[in-house]
Formats: structure tokens, C-alpha cells, sequence
């Protein structure tokens, strides 16, 4: 049976009080896409493939799902009524894999969520070249249907497979404008991910010192994933009347450290 160290509780505490004292890190910005043509800029974005997890079970490249309007990157999420297409939803999505990545640093997204029974948003980071979990996940923000709350989650080695997810503790929720823009955040530092919604702090997941396998592999390559999923195992069932919904991405920005040449975003 896990048992959870003093010593490991008390560096959790320490390092939250001292996110909550200290300054903010000043950051450069080193990469935005502001969203203001006509296009997805391919140069940096592609299309997520379908795949057979509850998150990507209905992804599809299908041109409706995709608008660039308004300074805006639409995705949809639309019930399956008329393309030749087994999936009962479709779904849009996009990522950054190994065309731009962050090691440390500040990512950001603006965003606005339609709302829907059974819908469920997420930006979200994975290691660009290695596999998962051994890479690590950073969920910076999930919403499940109508919420006026979001999840953002770290995951591992350690959290997944060892299941150790509350030494330290690994995923906080926050309140949002259900109806408005919200700035998601995370910041990426060789200690510690810091996780915020609006400026307001949510979770800082320190690195600890323990014996178990894989706790902090974070500091590698990471692309950022935007994208709508519907149904599963942890939204629950959709209605298809819901639908379609939408999620309104006003700005993406990358930032890096300043006062440091050896942490990197790398493209």
C-alpha cells in the first residue's frame, strides 16, 4: 500500500506558498498566432487524426468542422447527420506536433466554450517525442458539458500507472465565464508546473524527491493539442440535439523565461 511522506506534503505546501509570494517570472514572448487571416497556418498547425480513444474517437479533417473568422480559430463539434462517415459525432481539432514546441516557459490560449451535453474542450500538452504516459501530460483546461468550471490536470508515469495522485496533488479545478473569453495558462519551470485561469491560481505540481518511477519528466519538447471531443467515459453520453457546438480560440502565445539563455521553446 502507497503511503503518502510528510516530507512529500510539505514540499507541496512550500512550493504553492511560495508561487503565491513570490513575483511573477518576467517572460519574452516568442511565438503567437493571433489567428487573424482566412487559414489555419499549416506551418505550425495540423489536423489530429482520428484515433480509438475516448478523446479522439470522432476526430475527422472534415472542412465544416474548420474556420478561421473574425481573429478566431473555430472547431465544431457536430452530430453526424449527413457525411459518409461510420462516427455519430464529428469532431475538430488541432496540434503543434513537431512543428512548434516549449520546454520551459508560459504557454497561453484565449479562448471562448459553447457549451453541451456531452461536450468536452480541451487544451492540452504532450512530450513530441516520447510516448505517453512515460512523457507526461499537461492538461491545461477540460470543461464537461455546461460547466461553469474547468479541470486542469497533470499526468505521468507516476500519476497513471503508479497512480500517486495526491502526492503531490495533481489536478485543481477553476471557475470561468461560461458565456465569455478565458486566458488558460501554464507555466513550465525545471521545479515545478503552474496552472491558472484568468490570472487566478490553480495548482503548482512541484518536482519532489521520491524513489517512484517518472514524477516530473517535465522539460522536454511539448506540442500544444486544441481541440473538441464529444462523448466518453468521463462526459458521459451526448445529446444530439446539443448540437452543433463551438469553441472560439482568439490568440495562442508561447513565452519564455528572460533571465535565462539554456531554457528554450524549440521549433
Amino acid at each position: 500500500m502507497r503511503k503518502t511522506t510528510v516530507a512529500a506534503v510539505l514540499i507541496t505546501a512550500f512550493v504553492a506558498v511560495a508561487y503565491a509570494k513570490a513575483d511573477n517570472p518576467r517572460y519574452k514572448l516568442v511565438w503567437e498566432d493571433d489567428f487573424n487571416g482566412t487559414t489555419i497556418d499549416t506551418a505550425y498547425w495540423s489536423k489530429i487524426p482520428r484515433g480509438g480513444s475516448d478523446w479522439n474517437r470522432h476526430m475527422s479533417d472534415l472542412d465544416t468542422l474548420y474556420e478561421v473568422r473574425g481573429g478566431n480559430l473555430i472547431l465544431r463539434g457536430i452530430a453526424n447527420t449527413q457525411y459518409p462517415d461510420t462516427s455519430r459525432y464529428l469532431t475538430g481539432g488541432v496540434y503543434t506536433k513537431n512543428k512548434k514546441t516549449i520546454k520551459y516557459g508560459k504557454v497561453e490560449i484565449r479562448a471562448k466554450l459553447q457549451g453541451a451535453r456531452g461536450a468536452w474542450p480541451a487544451f492540452w500538452m504532450v512530450a513530441n517525442n516520447v510516448g505517453w504516459p512515460t512523457g507526461g501530460e499537461i492538461d491545461i483546461m477540460e470543461r464537461l458539458n455546461n460547466d461553469t468550471i474547468v479541470y486542469q490536470t497533470i499526468h505521468s508515469y507516476y500519476t497513471h500507472v503508479l497512480g500517486i495522485k495526491d502526492t503531490p496533488q495533481h489536478g485543481g479545478i477553476n471557475k470561468i465565464d461560461a458565456d465569455g473569453y478565458n486566458i488558460y495558462s501554464v507555466e513550465i519551470h525545471p521545479d515545478s508546473l503552474v496552472l491558472s485561469v484568468n490570472g487566478n491560481h490553480t495548482l503548482t505540481y512541484p518536482r519532489i524527491e521520491t524513489d517512484k518511477e517518472g514524477q516530473y519528466p517535465f522539460g522536454i519538447p511539448y506540442y500544444l493539442m486544441l481541440d473538441m471531443q464529444i462523448e466518453g467515459s468521463w462526459v458521459g453520453k451526448a445529446a444530439p440535439e446539443d448540437y452543433p457546438v463551438e469553441q472560439h480560440i482568439d490568440w495562442v502565445k508561447f513565452y519564455e523565461p528572460e533571465d535565462t539563455e539554456t531554457v528554450q521553446s524549440e521549433k
